[in-house]
């Protein structure tokens, strides 16, 4: 993540989005998201204690999609990959379609207590925050447009897989199956941050293996798994990558072997590679398989091995495959989102990038941006997380008073152009 110097914000997008305000079916729905704050709490605790492991969400899906009916969204179903999908038609047949997305998986393992333990207005529990901050908001932001009358059709979504090996499955799905004009990705706790960019990340699993044998007895007979991996990590270590677009890679497991007198017969690392720039992803993925590739030469040169039967071999299986984009800072999604939080009193603080389910509609050139659930969200990713209860309510705000000015409503016209 990184903050990017803050261009200015276009007038007279943010004059539309204030007269919105003037409106008092959504100034009534502003309020009614700070009126409900205690019992979207309270639906947060309950989602976060229905345990959701990445491809393993469909539990909690099911009750999403019961509430999310319960509040008036009558077309809801669950997709052939298990996101939940909720749709709420326009008034307009030719208006924009607005897809706003929250993921239901944590990063935590089936069996996990997922059970909320709540010290004053601090909540602790795995997921907490992330992402079932997300879902409260989601769910919010849906009863705030019951009575609403929009333009633009509004999509709701709670996507399965954005948690690492999940690799946003879900949203890559979704927004490869429906043609939208804008994407809201709902994540993360700090309402101060708007992201412009998406990293995009390519992982992959590197594997060597070989017959292996007795360290002593089999010493210069056969190569070793691990001296191969030794020398693919050395030579990965010396990468030189640009820092504008900034891009990073990471050997971030390293394992195999047997006992400590055995000659490896089997040994993989995972790479992980990122970038802001798609061109640059795969200039360091080529060059990652490169050094990989001379590592397994080098290996069997060193002691020799002519035989196929003796020669390592190297396997290379993909693991993930997130890509990346930059949105301009006129995208009418910055912009109409930078509106309204000003709006709302809220300062941006953060103008960056991450890697959220956002990824998939900004590398298909869709405006996109990620916005947070509001409150705030601590030890994130591990058993010890917490929320703290403190002005949730804007996060709802935010994401509903950009979502209706991007999809227009009661006589405003939709920021959100129509894509060719």
């Amino acid at each position: 993540m990184a903050t990017t110097p803050i261009p200015p914000l276009n007038e007279k997008t943010f004059e539309r989005v204030k007269a919105l305000l003037g409106n008092p079916k959504i100034a009534a729905a502003l309020a009614l998201a700070k009126d409900e704050a205690a019992s979207a709490m309270r639906e947060q605790i309950e989602i976060c204690e229905i345990p959701a492991p990445t491809f393993e969400e469909s539990t909690r899906a099911a009750e999403i999609l019961k509430r999310m009916k319960a509040y008036g969204v009558d077309s809801v179903e669950i997709d052939e990959i298990g996101n939940v999908v909720a749709r709420r038609p326009g008034t307009d047949p030719d208006g924009p379609e607005l897809a706003i997305g929250a993921h239901m998986d944590t990063v935590f393992p089936a069996g996990t207590d997922v059970t909320v333990r709540r010290e004053g207005n601090r909540y602790f529990a795995p997921g907490i925050g992330d992402n079932c901050a997300g879902l409260r908001a989601l769910l919010q932001v849906v009863r705030c447009f019951r009575g609403i009358k929009t333009k633009g059709t509004i999509w709701f979504v709670g996507t399965v897989g954005e948690e690492g090996n999940g690799d946003i499955r879900g949203s890559k799905f979704f927004n490869a199956h429906h043609k939208l004009d804008g994407f809201l990705a709902v994540d993360n706790t700090d309402v101060g941050r708007i992201l412009r960019g998406a990293v995009g990340s390519h992982r992959w699993r590197m594997s060597f293996d070989g017959p292996g044998g007795h360290s002593h007895g089999a010493f210069g007979q056969v190569p070793s798994a691990i001296h191969a991996l030794c020398i693919a990590g050395a030579k990965v270590a010396h990468l030189k990558v640009p820092k504008d677009p900034k891009t990073t890679f990471t050997i971030g497991t390293f394992k195999g072997g047997t006992s400590v007198n055995t000659i490896a017969a089997h040994a993989e690392c995972d790479v992980d590679m990122r970038s802001l720039d798609n061109a640059e992803l795969l200039k360091l993925e080529a060059e990652v398989f490169r050094i990989f590739d001379e590592a397994l030469e080098e290996e069997n040169a060193i002691w020799g091995i002519t035989d196929e039967a003796k020669k390592l071999r190297l396997t290379k299986t993909p693991i993930g495959d997130r890509p990346a984009g930059m949105r301009p800072d006129d995208c009418p999604v910055l912009q109409t989102a930078r509106s309204a939080q000003k709006l709302l009193g809220i300062a941006l603080t953060d103008y960056g990038y991450s890697s959220t389910d956002a990824n998939a509609p900004v590398s298909r050139g869709v405006p996109a941006t990620c916005l947070s659930a509001g409150g705030v969200q601590k030890l994130t990713h591990t058993v010890k997380e917490y929320f703290d209860d403190v002005e949730s309510f804007l996060g709802p705000q935010l994401i509903f008073l950009t979502a209706v000015a991007l999809a227009g409503a009661e006589g405003h016209e939709p920021l959100l152009p129509k894509r060719g």
